[in-house]
């Protein structure tokens, strides 16, 4: 049990951020609804986090893979505690879109860097596991945060979820500082000097990288087709419940519930047998079976008929190609440059995200909903079976068996 003290407390800090993460988001969209009155304000929150991640992850990369990374993490974190602390202290709404820009530019570095120290704290075995686990205490504060959010709401106001979220931010950088330094060799390059010639070499090593390890680059650009097609389709879902399906508020709570306990149940059947389920497996079905749900759904006509089942499917579904995905990238991909591989291709993913959810919410503007659900949903299932492709085959299922060790030291 002691070579999960470390991992263990991590996901205790994963924990408190997730649920905190959620709170504030809440919290955030009920100041701005209360303020404007106005979906097309709460709609600009929304694509803070895609423009940051462009803004900023061009260059974070170079940064991340020089710096000690549980520093770095524990810098974020305070950082920005402190900017969502001081949220209710503004004095106009457009301050308040400047520094949810400031905060998600932060969450933007954070992302990638949490990455690479997991990557280095978790031992290539064990992180098979580790990943359903964190999947699992993701989806526990999908359903704890909004519920603490109301409760809040229920003794205060929003702004009181807002320092409940800045506390919780605090709390995860205390937890970070228990754990090891996992970034010794890295103080000799602290001293290197960061210039754009320096951020160009990084992205022409990143480049060389992905053309000598196509099959690694293909895997995780499917990854990221899949986060691109959720995020534009998961766009028209409460406007598919409500204004097609007719779904009531209880019942669209319920539905909320669905999809998390389902990401729970997938998270601990993925925790439970992660010795038995194979890596290449747990891409290809879980893609396949993520798209199936959400024809499911679009397809639903009622609540009951196939709306929860289909709901259902996608969140047990996901858990399983997002744990395999994760491994397989953690595995692949060396340590010492996954900072910069992460952030150069999450810019391309952001601009995707919001170019596509644009495109997606125009047809369902002009058109109807749910033809444009099920159309977005049958590209995401042909998206599936590329993957399933990619993953198959005697060869294929040999590199996925064959350690990293050897590109992570």
């Amino acid at each position: 049990m002691s070579r999960w003290k470390y991992p263990l407390i991590l996901l205790g800090g994963i924990g408190i951020s997730n649920v905190g993460a959620w709170v504030y988001h809440i919290a955030l969209n009920l100041i701005i609804l209360n303020e404007t009155a106005s979906s097309l304000a709460i709609a600009l929150l929304y694509i803070l986090g895609p423009i940051a991640t462009v803004c900023t992850n061009t260059w974070a990369g170079s940064f991340i893979d020089r710096l000690n990374t549980r520093r770095l993490m524990m810098g974020l974190d305070v950082f920005r505690a402190i900017c969502i602390a001081i949220i209710p202290f503004l004095p106009s709404l457009i301050y308040v879109y400047i520094l949810a820009f400031v905060i998600n530019i932060g969450s933007a570095i954070f992302q990638p860097t949490s990455m690479v120290y997991m990557t280095k704290l978790i031992p290539e075995e064990n992180r098979q596991r580790f990943n359903a686990l964190r999947s699992f205490i993701n989806s526990c504060g999908s359903l704890l945060g909004p519920a603490i959010a109301g409760m809040l709401f229920w003794m205060g106001t929003p702004y009181t979820a807002i320092y409940v979220n800045a506390v919780a931010l605090f709390s995860s950088a205390l937890i970070i500082r228990l754990l090891p330094n996992v970034d010794e060799s890295v103080k000799e390059k602290e001293g290197e000097r960061f210039t754009w010639e320096l951020i160009k070499n990084d992205f022409r090593v990143v480049v060389n990288f992905s053309k000598d390890n196509i099959y690694v680059t293909k895997i995780y650009l499917l990854f990221s087709g899949t986060t691109i097609f959720m995020s534009a389709i998961d766009s028209l879902e409460a406007a598919f419940a409500k204004g097609v399906l007719s779904i009531s508020d209880t019942n669209y709570g319920f539905l909320l519930s669905v999809f998390g306990a389902s990401i729970i149940i997938g998270s601990m059947i993925n925790s439970i047998f992660s010795k038995q389920l194979a890596v290449h497996l747990l891409i290809g079905i879980g893609t396949i079976f993520t798209s199936i749900g959400y024809l499911v759904f679009y397809s639903s006509s009622g609540f009951y008929s196939a709306a929860a089942p289909g709901v259902f499917l996608i969140g047990f579904a996901v858990t399983f190609a997002n744990t395999g995905y994760l491994t397989f990238y953690q595995n692949h991909v060396p340590v010492r440059m996954m900072g910069r591989f992460e952030s150069l291709f999450s810019v391309i993913e952001a601009g995707f995200i919001v170019a596509v959810t644009v495109l997606i919410g125009l047809a369902a503007e002009l058109t109807s909903i749910r033809p444009v659900g099920l159309i977005g949903s049958f590209v995401f299932f042909l998206l599936g079976l590329l993957a399933l492709k990619a993953v198959s085959g005697v060869k294929r299922q040999g590199y996925f068996n064959k350690g990293a060790s050897s590109l992570n030291n």
